[in-house]
């Protein structure tokens, strides 16, 4: 009765899809072998008659479509039409990893294939013939790996140890061999260094190379965030300790090289909060009646020594991190927050672009020049924002002059096609403990965005100064950012129709005009969020790149980073690259120069990374207290698995699973943005209004879980 039941089992289980990978596996770890039916049988343990004659079908079909080849009669061979190429892991999961063929087509790989890697890392590929359409591979070799430091918490289980990894993106636990565990290990998080890649085992292998400190602890597992993305809290001792000798004061063999504008009327306006002032403006009446508007940027290439021990640990940090709660910088705090710092009533040394310009904001000239400054007074957004609207106080003309031709300035460079995108920044209040215990929307002045057109227009120069006229422009850093995808276009074209708009693509001058004209109107409508997600979603990446391809979003032909030279990598490098072409040097080596734009671009991506993570944690503790209650939402992200909701009150995200919604079967539209039910028709799109209820929060996924009301 027993091998009837089995029998009868086994024709039911080989379906002619299941037979179809079985028989490819077979052939695939015997690649010159010539196999027949039975001795396919015999490597699959198949007794049953039925099934294999199954498997000659297969083989047969399989021959047809260009898999196997059959020689002599009867004997099968594997076609070797696999091909091998270098790409980079694109994004994981727990099952696989996706790997980018080309810009439209991606393969997928299951994680028994993959030798443990992970989003970043350089692979050779391996890709076997199409089956039914689907393409399908395996990882042979990972060539670097981008990680190798994780961070979670020990586990123990009889006499075995493993991290499990608090990034659940990573669909591997690291074994940690018994004979490295400390007591002070167990119950904490720590930094695990994987020493053992071999895809022999079933784990990587690794041993605990730090503790951040107690589970559950603000401090720890804000730290927890900095060590998973590859940032250090504290900078190597060998860093301070040269930092930490920088002499301070400006010598005065130093000032007689520069251009002294110390009796300059100058100032700084930063955030409440700030300590590292980047940033500094001068205004000064010239004797024709036009006035010098000066931008003066903080010159850290004085003080930090290329290829020394500060710059080394500058270009891989590449930029400073902004968390909820604190900065870690990208400089040691003693360069970062004093000695480079633009802070008032000190003597300061400074890049400076000088600008002459008429009370229209018309550019009569500019110079670029090594200077030294002092500032006179330290306004912060609100106190000069304070001047203005009164219209008397401290440097009222300065700030009065600048804030007209600010506003002509922007004018003007939305007239060009700049697009206007605007955004609100969310900040937590926090108790002494850390925890929050409210939110509210940063407001933006018109003193912040007087400051970001100086910036613009200071960044604009410089790029131009280096990159006109084409032909003989040397190379340089640019902040480029390309046209939007059409597709995408096209997409939020189809959504915005239903709502009475409409979009221009004949060309990139209508388009910007188009999506302003869009962005104005939808200005407090149902639909804002909508649109506004879904256009800046069809925007691309701005990247920092050695080829200039101008910058889409701000309209502009040339244009690169300089303001921030304290937070930014690629700042400091324009810096250098200026002086030395000022100074009659060679055009710098592209190739170099692009590795390094690489590298900033990728380290910018993680430090936003890290940002949003530790904006996510906070959100998640400040809802934890709010289990069952409902609020007012917006769906502000639509996927297979459910909508992602951001509470209209305080910005907080949660997700929304769809198996959450038991009314219907609802079908992800990817061109719609939506989720539809199969019966009612019932359909939840991104930019849509609803109801929550808070279900779940999880502070050690960062997690959100809310239910439809």
């Amino acid at each position: 009765m027993k091998k009837k039941k089995k029998k009868k089992n086994h024709k039911k289980d080989f379906s002619k899809s299941t037979l179809f990978d079985l028989v490819l596996i077979v052939f695939r770890e015997n690649p010159n072998k010539k196999l027949n039916y039975k001795e396919l049988s015999r490597k699959l343990a198949i007794t049953e008659m039925g099934v294999k004659i199954q498997i000659i079908d297969v083989m047969k079909e399989m021959a047809l479509s260009g898999v196997l080849n059959e020689e002599p009669v009867g004997s099968f061979r594997l076609i070797k039409k696999t091909s091998s190429f270098i790409s980079v892991i694109k994004n994981t999961n727990s099952r696989g990893v996706y790997v980018e063929l080309d810009k439209e087509n991606e393969v997928f790989i299951p994680k028994e294939h993959s030798l443990f890697s992970l989003a970043g890392d350089e692979v050779e590929i391996l890709l076997f013939p199409k089956k039914k359409n689907k393409q399908e591979g395996e990882v042979v070799r990972v060539i670097s790996r981008k990680k190798t430091n994780f961070v979670g918490v020990i586990d123990s289980f009889s006499s075995h140890y493993f991290l499990i990894t608090d990034d659940k993106r990573v669909s591997f636990d690291v074994f940690i061999p018994p004979k490295t565990i400390k007591k002070e290990y167990l119950n904490k998080k720590v930094v695990v260094r994987v020493e053992g890649w071999d895809e022999k085992y079933k784990n990587p292998i690794g041993r605990v190379v730090d503790v951040i400190g107690d589970v559950n602890d603000h401090n720890t597992e804000i730290n927890s965030i900095l060590y998973d993305y590859g940032f250090a809290p504290q900078f190597p001792e060998k860093v301070e300790k040269v930092a930490n000798k920088i002499i301070e004061r400006v010598s005065e063999g130093e000032i007689k090289k520069r251009l002294d504008l110390r009796k300059t009327c100058t100032f700084t306006i930063d955030p409440k909060d700030a300590k590292d002032f980047d940033d500094a403006l001068s205004v000064k009446r010239l004797k024709n009646g036009n006035w010098e508007i000066g931008v003066h940027i903080a010159d850290v290439s004085f003080y930090v020594e290329q290829g020394g021990v500060i710059d080394a640990e500058a270009i891989e940090r590449a930029t400073s991190v902004y968390l909820v709660d604190r900065v870690i910088p990208m400089l040691p705090e003693v360069l970062s927050n004093n000695i480079c710092s633009l802070k008032p009533n000190v003597d300061r040394l400074a890049y400076s672009v000088l600008f002459e310009m008429d009370e229209e904001a018309n550019l009569i000239d500019y110079s670029v020049r090594k200077t030294v400054i002092h500032s006179d007074v330290r306004f912060t957004y609100q106190t000069a924002q304070d001047v203005i609207d009164n219209k008397r106080g401290v440097l009222d003309i300065e700030l009065l002059l600048l804030d007209k031709l600010s506003k002509i300035l922007k004018k003007k460079r939305q007239e060009n096609g700049s697009i206007n995108f605007e955004s609100s920044e969310v900040n937590f209040v926090l108790d002494n403990n850390n925890n929050p215990i409210d939110v509210y929307f940063k407001e933006s002045l018109s003193t912040n965005h007087l400051i970001e057109e100086f910036m613009l227009l200071a960044n604009k120069t410089v790029a131009k100064h280096i990159g006109f006229p084409k032909k003989e422009a040397k190379n340089f850093v640019y902040r480029v950012h390309d046209t939007p995808d059409s597709d995408r276009i096209a997409t939020l074209n189809n959504i915005v129709k239903k709502f009475g708009y409409s979009i221009n693509n004949d060309s990139t001058g209508k388009l910007s005009q188009s999506l302003n004209g869009l962005l104005k109107n939808v200005k407090g409508k149902n639909e804002q969020r909508m649109v506004e997600t879904l256009t800046i979603r069809s925007m691309a990446k701005a990247v920092y790149t050695a080829d200039n391809i101008g910058h889409y979003g701000l309209a502009f032909d040339y244009y690169s980073h300089f303001t921030s030279p304290i937070r930014r990598y690629p700042d400091l490098i324009v810096h250098r690259l200026l002086s030395h072409y000022i100074d009659g040097g060679r055009s710098t080596d592209k190739e170099a120069l692009e590795k390094i734009c690489k590298h900033c671009s990728e380290m910018e991506k993680v430090a936003s990374s890290a940002e949003r993570d530790s904006i996510k944690y906070m959100q998640v503790k400040f809802l934890k207290n709010k289990i069952g209650e409902v609020f007012d939402g917006v769906i502000s992200g639509v996927t297979e698995w459910g909508l992602y909701i951001e509470i209209t009150k305080n910005k907080c995200e949660g997700l929304v699973k769809v198996s959450s919604i038991k009314n219907d079967h609802y079908v992800f539209d990817e061109k719609k943005y939506a989720l539809i039910g199969y019966r009612t028709k019932v359909s939840y799109q991104l930019g849509q209004k609803v109801k929550i209820k808070i279900q779940k929060a999880d502070l050690e996924r960062k997690q959100m879980d809310f239910v439809l009301v």
